[in-house]
């Protein structure tokens, strides 16, 4: 799939369950033919404010390329602090302080204390921009919803970033 033209789907839950179940949802329609994901997560942040990433519903993140690949990506797409939390390594923390610059100057992404504030979950994928439409209906449990453009640049330079250190990302998340 390219990646010429992608949005950030995000769907905002009071509850989790609700959250899992959409997430579960969406990836059957995906395996049914309605749509492509290039990635998506299950974000969970309790009342303290910590934030779990989530992928597979109810399944930890996993290991190696697949993180980079795949939730990472997300993850500093949707809240590059969240992911800069955790991230190791000065390419990431570059790419992600230049995706931050581009999100405040153009207003880019979503604000995350209205889309996963504490004791809320969300529901967060990237997607082909053809397929928003789509994926944003497919998460109907949710109280709110968004779709924004991606910049494809952001979106390759943090993927090729988190490939390079998909390991110490995540220790670092696992520690």
């Amino acid at each position: 799939m390219g990646t010429k033209n992608l949005a950030l789907v995000v769907g905002s839950y009071d509850d989790s369950a609700a959250a899992s179940e959409d997430y579960e949802a969406l990836r059957s329609g995906q395996d049914a033919g309605g749509y492509e994901i290039v990635g998506a997560v299950v974000l969970v942040r309790d009342k303290d404010g910590k934030v779990q990433v989530k992928e597979h519903g109810t399944h930890s993140v996993g290991h190696g390329a697949a993180w980079g690949a795949g939730a990472g990506v997300v993850v500093g797409l949707f809240a590059p602090p969240l992911l800069a939390a955790t991230a190791v390594g000065a390419g990431i923390g570059a790419i992600l302080g230049k995706i931050k610059k581009n999100r405040d100057e153009k207003q880019f992404g979503v604000d995350v204390d209205e889309y996963l504030a504490p004791g809320t979950s969300a529901v967060v994928a990237v997607v082909d921009d053809k397929w928003a439409d789509k994926v944003e209906s497919a998460l109907q449990r949710s109280d709110k919803r968004i779709s924004k453009a991606i910049d494809s640049d952001d979106y390759e330079k943090l993927r090729k970033a988190l490939e390079e250190s998909a390991d110490d990302v995540v220790e670092q998340i696992n520690s």
